[in-house]
């Protein structure tokens, strides 16, 4: 199980993936050396997570920095919250309802670490507000999975579209089977389709 630590792991993806694909050559000549994008991991990157769920960035950082501001970081502090100090956080009470589940979950984080990546998305899945797509992009990005894809996201098949030419944007179903081809290195394949989202944006005028 690779695990993305550094830059200089990300290089050796992207240096596999250019000379085994056409097309992640170009895309990545165009957009120049991908970032790390290594986050932090436990609780509150999830619970941050949830608090972004289906709100502007402007508006999930500002409930965030209450949550930050209240100390409601951590399991016990949101089970001891409840609804009402939640609710004067910020959080919607779907919000409250998935932030008290993960807290409630007793998850093992740090036994994560060392999960095969099929246990990281079964065991975060299993809570109620923890779908396919965050658990993908938690094993991404705070677990650093070398080969872990998110083809539900909307970025990553609007790139694919793009860099492939494609008469429409690929379904979640096809670009899980497309993402095969890019293993081991999937995460690396994620992070170039991320960056050249932004050239694809570009070029059309996506907002």
């Amino acid at each position: 199980m690779r695990i993305i630590e550094t830059d200089a792991d990300v290089s050796e993806g992207a240096e596999w993936l250019a000379r085994t694909f056409p097309q992640m050559k170009i895309a990545l000549a165009e957009i120049g050396p991908l970032p790390l994008r290594r986050r932090g991991d436990g609780f509150a990157q999830l619970l941050s997570a949830i608090v972004s769920q289906q709100v502007s960035v402007a508006s999930a950082n500002a409930i965030w920095k209450r949550m930050q501001e209240h100390g409601l970081t951590t399991e016990t502090a949101v089970l001891a919250a409840g609804d009402d100090g939640l609710r004067a956080a910020g959080l919607s009470r779907q919000k409250i309802a998935y932030s008290q589940a993960l807290a409630a979950a007793d998850i093992d984080y740090a036994a994560l670490r060392a999960a095969p990546d099929a246990d990281v998305i079964k065991t975060l899945t299993a809570v109620k507000g923890i779908g396919v797509w965050t658990a993908e992009i938690y094993a991404m990005f705070s677990l650093g999975r070398a080969d872990v894809f998110a083809p539900g996201d909307l970025a990553l098949q609007i790139a694919a579209q793009g860099l492939y030419d494609l008469p429409e944007r690929p379904s979640e179903k096809q670009m899980r089977a497309q993402s095969l081809d890019w293993s081991p290195w999937r995460s690396v394949a994620a992070r170039t389709l991320f960056a050249y989202y932004h050239v694809v944006k570009g070029r059309e005028g996506i907002t």
